[in-house]
């Protein structure tokens, strides 16, 4: 692939302006083509572009095009930064009536120098507020379909679209389905902005010379005009990849403008690099339905905030993953001291789901053509979320950390909507590390509060995701939690129901349809307030899953905290797959009573604390929901 390097405008305005500027402060760059004109850091903007495409493994040659009146300043630039002098093609324009057009200098310099590859062309003059992006990742996705590509990024406040020109992308695709060259207001709801910045395919390069036949005049030979009619009018396939980041084209602004931009760029930088990014996410109790979520069933589960899952991400010069001291120990007192956190925490601790969900990361942005910033990061993360108890733990930091890593990289609820981004952290479980798990926690951990979830087999296949709606939380009753302080391998739930499932057994399809029904009846419930009707339906829950599970599949210890809830007629379920069961108890006198006995019966006893996405936590960054959510993308 070769790059070509747009360096030929004539920055008429910026140049008066700067020759004309009273305070003296900018005497020192009159004359000085738009290029050189300092970036962030005091970099020359050229710079950070030379560096970024100056990869031998990436192209096999660097072109710059530029005009007659600056050519001698490009030509010291280009022996200062071991630029072959011989690859700056001079355009031979001195003023602005008599430049050529940045598509006809594209096609001058495919002619002049032979060039028979494909070609990404970028304007030299472009101000990014982070230019450390990966642009392997760019020319990877070019490669990867089948047309032309487009950079684009999302308008900042305060940018008009009809300042830019912008693109409509089909989101399933990333195909471009329109171009609008500075459109007028009204005329599109996009806010995606297309910036001189592209990948081309040598066989689409003729094309740009049947554009050129049809412009009569300079100003009309602009990639957004050749763009427009590319894609508006040939028809042709052209496809587009969003960075997350801002560009101002230098040509195109004045003293004041550029100014601002630059210091814009600069304080959004250092504010990156100051501030960590502290992200929680909550475990989850199911309340109705389980487990039928990975059956094509219904559930309704909610967040809590008596245990949670917090991660830190702050940048750092290498790419850092910290061991938790007591989820990931290295070090132990004594043999028998590693036996024993052994038994009872397992091998696995949290480092991997950090691991597993970095990569899923960059794997998800470059195949949805987002591409990354190649800054680096050290994170770190705790939880008190009690482990192996069924209480979603691992989901739970898998949650956190794509939060920080989506605030880190700029990436909005556009880019990954809510009910893609469970199915995503659903991926780093089960594709990553194998895990055994269904959609409810990774849906409501990433929508907050109480959700109502509904994941019949035609919403899957037909959308890809269910149908998840967000409940009012308003005088909900006093639920308990309690579990096994020593899960061990009783806590969890064995079976074979999976197997039983899709072998189409009877019974077992029979109760997933009986769990729908429990879940939607617990819904009306719920919204009418009626308690006593809510209790009632958590215990068939529980008695229905007995009928398909059997006590043996159960274990003795979750056993034991049914029979010791029912003696104090409580309601009570499992919140998750074994290891601790929720319940739902009316009577306050019998439920400090109910507390006593499971504490002297070794179990951890709580009352549950609800978490609403609208509370806030006080040196927490976590995501907001909105009073009403459903799985339609926003």
């Amino acid at each position: 692939m070769i790059c070509v390097l747009l360096v030929a405008g004539h920055g008429a305005v910026l140049e008066a302006q700067i020759k004309n500027d009273d305070t003296g402060l900018y005497r020192h760059l009159a004359g000085v083509p738009k290029a050189m004109l300092p970036g962030i850091g005091g970099k020359k903007i050229l710079d950070f572009w030379w560096e970024t495409v100056n990869l031998r493994q990436l192209f096999t040659e660097v072109y710059l095009v530029t005009n007659a009146d600056k050519y001698k300043h490009y030509e010291r630039w280009a022996t200062a930064n071991d630029f072959p002098v011989e690859n700056i093609v001079n355009n031979g324009s001195t003023t602005l009536q008599d430049q050529l057009g940045a598509v006809a200098d594209l096609v001058l310099a495919v002619r002049s120098r032979r060039l028979q590859d494909d070609i990404m062309v970028i304007a030299g003059d472009m101000l990014c507020a982070d230019q450390n992006f990966d642009i392997g990742q760019v020319v990877r996705f070019f490669r990867s379909k089948p047309g032309e590509l487009i950079i684009f990024y999302e308008l900042e406040d305060g940018e008009e679209s009809s300042s830019r020109g912008i693109v409509e992308v089909c989101p399933e695709t990333h195909r471009i389905t329109r171009f609008l060259e500075k459109p007028q207001e009204g005329e599109t709801v996009s806010r995606l902005a297309s910036v001189v910045f592209y990948c081309i395919q040598k066989d689409t390069l003729s094309y740009m010379s049947q554009f050129l036949e049809l412009q009569q005049e300079a100003p009309q030979k602009t990639f957004g005009q050749f763009w427009e009619w590319l894609v508006n009018e040939k028809r042709m396939d052209v496809f587009g990849m969003k960075l997350p980041t801002g560009f101002q084209l230098i040509g195109q602004v004045g003293l004041s403008d550029y100014t601002k931009w630059l210091t814009h760029y600069s304080a959004k930088k250092q504010d990156c690099m100051a501030v960590a990014i502290t992200c929680r996410s909550y475990a989850r109790v199911g309340l109705m339905g389980n487990p039928s979520d990975g059956f094509n069933g219904k559930t309704i589960a909610m967040t809590i905030s008596n245990f949670w899952a917090e991660v830190t991400l702050l940048e750092s010069q290498t790419l850092a993953l910290v061991p938790h001291p007591l989820n990931d120990p290295t070090e132990f007192g004594s043999l028998q001291d590693l036996f024993c956190i052994s038994r009872k925490e397992g091998y696995l601790g949290g480092l991997r789901l950090l691991q597993a969900t970095c990569k899923k990361f960059y794997q998800f942005c470059s195949k949805q053509g987002i591409a990354l910033t190649k800054q680096n990061f050290t994170l770190k993360y705790d939880t008190n979320i009690p482990r192996q108890v069924g209480l979603a733990g691992s989901s739970a930091i898998v949650s956190a950390t794509l939060k920080c890593l989506m605030k880190f990289y700029n990436i909005t609820d556009a880019d990954l909507p809510k009910p893609i981004r469970a199915n995503f952290i659903l991926s780093v479980e089960t594709e990553e590390l194998f895990i055994t798990a269904g959609l409810q926690d990774r849906v409501v951990q990433v929508y907050e509060g109480l959700v109502y979830m509904d994941f019949s087999k035609h919403l899957m296949e037909q959308q890809g995701y269910g149908s998840y709606v967000s409940m009012d939380m308003k005088n909900l009753p006093t639920f308990w939690l309690a579990y096994l302080s020593d899960p061990s391998d009783s806590g969890r739930i064995h079976s074979n129901i999976r197997q039983r499932w899709l072998n189409g057994e009877d019974t077992v399809l029979e109760a997933i349809k009986s769990f729908a029904e429990l879940t939607d009846q617990a819904r009306t419930a719920i919204e009418n307030q009626d308690w006593i009707s809510l209790a009632q339906l958590m215990d068939q829950n529980l008695d229905l899953r007995r009928s398909i599970y059997t006590d043996d599949c159960l274990g003795p210890g979750n056993m034991m905290m049914i029979r010791l809830a029912r003696q104090f007629g409580s309601a009570v379920k499992f919140p998750g797959s074994g290891g601790a069961v929720v319940g739902l108890c009316l009577d306050q006198a019998k439920l400090m009573e109910m507390r006593q006995a499971f504490q002297e019966a070794g179990c951890v006893f709580c009352l549950i604390s609800p978490y609403s996405p609208s509370s806030s936590l006080m040196g927490v960054t976590t995501d907001s929901a909105t009073a009403s959510m459903t799985g339609t993308p926003q």
